[in-house]
C-alpha cells in the first residue's frame, strides 16, 4: 500500500484528487486530507434539499458533489478525512467494516473506543457519531477500482455544521434524537489526556504515521499530477453542472421514503398513448443510498418499461437492483415508481 501525501485544503481539488487516484493508481492507496469549510453531498443527492445555501453563500462555505453515495457531511479544518482506494475483485460489494477496521485500530492508540454503527457511521462509546463513511466502484480505462472514504470530526465547528446542512427530519426521528448537534461529537473530547494538546493537523500526522508504521510507503504527487488534478477540479467539481445536474421537468410524480438502507426519492414521468398501457418516459432516483454502479444506468433500463408491477420488478431483478441501490428489494423500489 502507498500513502499519498496531500497538503491541499481546497474542497474542489480534494474531490478531484480522489478521482485522479481512481484513474491512475493501480495499487492499494490511502490518503489523509483536510478541507476548508465545505458541504460535501452524496453522488445521488439533490443539492437544494441538502444544503442551506443562504448560510453557506453568506459564510463562504463551498458545496461539492462527491463520487460516492450516502448523505451530506460538513468539512472544515477541524476535520481529518481519509480515503482508501483498492483494485476491485470479483466480490466488489461495499464492505464498510473492512475499511473502517484500521481507522478504529488507529483511534484506539489515542484512547478512543470507536465502533461501526448502523450502515456507515463510526461512533464513540456513548453512541454519538464522529464519522460518516461512503464507498463506490469506479470504472476507468477498462479497470474497476473501489473507493472507501470517511470524515473524522476532530475539532470541527459544530455551529457551522448544524447551520450549513438541511437535516432530513425523518432521519433525525428514526435515530430517536432531537437535533444534529446532539447526535455528533468531536474526537478531541474523547482523546486520552496525554494527547490533550493534539491539533487537527497533529491528528492527521498521527494517522499518516500509523499507516506508515503498518507498511504504507509515502508518495508525493509530482507537478504533472497536481496539474491534472487542478484541471479536473475546475472543469468538473467546481461546475454547477456537476453540483446541480440536469434540470428536470416539473410534471413528474415524486415519491420518497426512508428505508433501512437509506432514503430514496423517485421522480417518474409517464408516456400515455390511446389504447395502450402507460410506459415510463423518464425516471430519476435521488437519496442517500449506496451503490456500486451509476444510478443513471438503472434509470435508462427502466425507460419505456410498461407501468405494471410485474414488468418493473422484472427489470429491477435483472439489473440487478442491488448493484445500484444496495439493500433494496425490487418491490420496495417498484412502489415508488408506480402511480
Amino acid at each position: 500500500m502507498i500513502l499519498v501525501k496531500n497538503t491541499n485544503t481546497e474542497p474542489y481539488k480534494n474531490m478531484a484528487f480522489e478521482e485522479y487516484l481512481l484513474r491512475t493508481c493501480d495499487e492499494p492507496a490511502v490518503m489523509l486530507w483536510r478541507n476548508e469549510p465545505a458541504v460535501i453531498i452524496g453522488k445521488n443527492q439533490n443539492a437544494r434539499e441538502q444544503v442551506n445555501f443562504d448560510f453557506t453563500l453568506a459564510h463562504g462555505v463551498k458545496t461539492v458533489r462527491r463520487l460516492t453515495g450516502g448523505g451530506a457531511v460538513f468539512h472544515d479544518l477541524g476535520n481529518v478525512n481519509y480515503t482508501f482506494i483498492t483494485p476491485a475483485t470479483a466480490d466488489d460489494r461495499i464492505n464498510f467494516a473492512y475499511f473502517c477496521r484500521p481507522v478504529i485500530e488507529a483511534l484506539s492508540g489515542l484512547g478512543i473506543k470507536a465502533a461501526l454503527s448502523g450502515r456507515n457511521d463510526l461512533t464513540v462509546s456513548d453512541g454519538r457519531k464522529f464519522s460518516g463513511t461512503a464507498a463506490c466502484a469506479f470504472e476507468y480505462g477498462g479497470k474497476t477500482k473501489l473507493m472507501h472514504h470517511g470524515t473524522l470530526l476532530f475539532s470541527a465547528d459544530m455551529s457551522y455544521l448544524a447551520d450549513a446542512l438541511k437535516v432530513d427530519p425523518d432521519k433525525i426521528q428514526s435515530k430517536g434524537i432531537k437535533s444534529v448537534k446532539s447526535r455528533v461529537t468531536n474526537l478531541c473530547e474523547h482523546i486520552s489526556t496525554e494527547f490533550a494538546d493534539m491539533t487537527a493537523e497533529g491528528f492527521k500526522e498521527y494517522l499518516e504515521n500509523y499507516f506508515i508504521g503498518n507498511g504504507a510507503k509515502p508518495v508525493i504527487p509530482d507537478d504533472a499530477a497536481l496539474s491534472e488534478i487542478e484541471k479536473l477540479a475546475e472543469e468538473k467539481y467546481a461546475s454547477e453542472a456537476w453540483l446541480f445536474g440536469a434540470k428536470t421537468e416539473s410534471a413528474a410524480q415524486v415519491k420518497a421514503k426512508r428505508f433501512d438502507f437509506g432514503k430514496v426519492a423517485c421522480e417518474t414521468e409517464y408516456l400515455y398513448e390511446v389504447g395502450k398501457s402507460a410506459k415510463i418516459k423518464r425516471v430519476k432516483f435521488s437519496g442517500d443510498f449506496f451503490g456500486t454502479k451509476p444510478i443513471e444506468e438503472l434509470e435508462k433500463m427502466l425507460c419505456l418499461t410498461e407501468a405494471k408491477t410485474c414488468d418493473i420488478i422484472d427489470v429491477l431483478e435483472k439489473a440487478p437492483l442491488s448493484a445500484y441501490i444496495c439493500g433494496a428489494a425490487p418491490e420496495e423500489i417498484c412502489s415508488l415508481i408506480l402511480l
